[in-house]
Parts: C-alpha cells; structure tokens; sequence
C-alpha cells in the first residue's frame, strides 16, 4: 500500500454491497452458518455488479473485482473448521485454507485480473521511529497484564488443546505464529487494502475489522475476547497506514502473540510459569 492513494468517501452507496461481503465473515465463523454467508457473499457481489453497470463511465477500480476477491478468501477459509488443533492433519489442512486465502486471490487479481490491488510492502522504505520501538514494548507490557486475566479467569483457554509435552509446545509455538503471521497478510494486505481502494481509511478499517475479528472469534477468542480484538485489529490497520510497513505490523502482532503463547502454556500447566504471570489457573 502507498501514501499516494486518492482519497476516497467516507460513505457511498457501495457501502452496502461492501457491508454484505463482509458480514459474510460473521455468518461463516460467529454464528456458523454457511449458507447465510453464501447468501450474504452473493447479495453483496450482485449489487457490487448491478451498480457498476448502472455506470454510464468506468472510472477507479472495480469494486465487484474487488469484493469478489474478498469473497474469494473468505470462501476458503470457511471451508475448514478453524477449532484450534494441533495433530498432522490440522496443521496440513490449516496451511492449505489459510495459505490458498492470501495466495489465491493475489494470483486471480494479478494473473486474472491484470491488476496489483494487492501487495506485501514488508520494509515500508523507512527505518523504525523511536514512537515504533517504544509501541512494541508497550505491546509487550499490555499483553502481560491484559492477557492472562483474560484467558484464565473467561476461561476461554479451554478453546486450545493441552500442550503439556515439549512437542505440542513446539507445535502451539508455530501454529500461533503462523496464524499471526497469516492475519496480516490476509485482513491487512488483502481485505483492508481492497477497501481501501473505494473507502476512505476509517471505512475501510471497520469493514477489515468486522471481518478480522469474527476469524478470531471462532479460533477460540470469545467471552469478552471481542473488546481486545476489536482494538486490536483497528489499530493494526492505522499502524499500516502510518508505516506501510507489513514487517513492523507482523512483529507487533508476533509480540502479541508471543504473550498468548505464553499464557496458553502457563494455564495448561499449572506451576510451570507462575512466577511469570500474575494471575494463575
């Protein structure tokens, strides 16, 4: 993503196809319904469609080109179930859903489409500002205090497997990064970038968030877990708009889920890390 991007409205009517696309998400993981997702994807696409052609003149991007390529992720990723597992089989079938997401619509927008809406800009051009190193040390420092209270006292903990051998540590430890790594990729670089594209950034953010956070949701965020994803995935998006840097947003995210690696380990094993964290299972 560039500074240079033309400003975009805050609200027009492609608001409502753009909305129907992405409450699909919700649909898919919070209330897991899929043929409401469907519906959902196929409403907003043909309205995304019908409004285009009503268009004397093309003029910017396509938005049902765009949407389509939302579309296209969510679909895949709905096609599993994302209950956290840490066996030969799920890893596999999550690094294909989640791997085909970000990998299947750049290719159909750059090979297809003949088009570069989406992008991975990992540096940004620019070396790290001291507010950036002092935010990933506040990430740590929030994540500490915020996240063991949160897991263990909702108890939603539970929502992960054991991990009490030193192989499925390993495994959480991969898996956990692995998916931080794979939400920026997809609600950042793909989803928000895309919006970005007809919306101005604070719509395009909430949309990216309605979609980031019911992902979330099902891979085992519940309880109140919504008031810290909420936060969470609007504040990644800005922090891309300021650095246009997928490297900083990913090691922000790697902090962060570092701290949820930890916790997950310290409330599966109750004694091994209590020195470490402040509430205890």
């Amino acid at each position: 993503m560039h500074s240079d991007v033309a400003p975009r409205p805050l609200l027009s009517t492609s608001i409502v196809p753009a909305l129907l696309v992405c409450l699909a998400a919700p649909a898919f993981f919070v209330v897991q319904q899929q043929w409401l997702g469907w519906a959902l994807l196929a409403a907003g696409l043909a309205l995304a469609l019908a409004s285009e052609r009503r268009q004397v003149t093309a003029s910017g991007p396509s938005l049902t080109r765009d949407l389509s390529l939302i579309a296209i992720g969510l679909l895949i990723v709905s096609s599993i179930a994302l209950k956290a597992e840490l066996d030969d089989l799920a890893m596999v079938r999550f690094a294909l859903a989640l791997g085909g997401a970000v990998v299947v619509p750049y290719v159909v927008s750059r090979w297809v489409y003949r088009d570069r809406a989406i992008s991975f800009p990992w540096r940004g051009g620019t070396r790290w500002k001291p507010w950036q190193w002092a935010w990933l040390a506040a990430v740590l420092v929030l994540g500490w205090l915020i996240l063991p209270f949160y897991f263990i006292t909702s108890g939603v903990y539970l929502n992960w497997p054991v991990v009490d051998t030193p192989d499925l540590i390993a495994r959480l430890f991969v898996g956990v990064g692995a998916v931080g790594i794979w939400d920026e990729l997809f609600f950042i670089c793909t989803c928000f970038a895309l919006l970005r594209r007809h919306f101005a950034d604070v719509t395009a953010n909430l949309l990216q968030a309605i979609v980031f956070v019911s992902f979330l949701w099902e891979l085992g965020y519940q309880a109140w877990g919504p008031v810290l994803t909420i936060p969470f995935a609007l504040l990644q998006a800005v922090i891309f708009i300021r650095t246009h840097s997928l490297g900083y947003v990913v090691t922000v995210h790697l902090l962060f889920d570092a701290v949820v690696f930890g916790v997950l380990v310290h409330a599966h094993n109750p004694g091994l890390l209590d020195g470490l964290f402040l509430v205890t299972p």
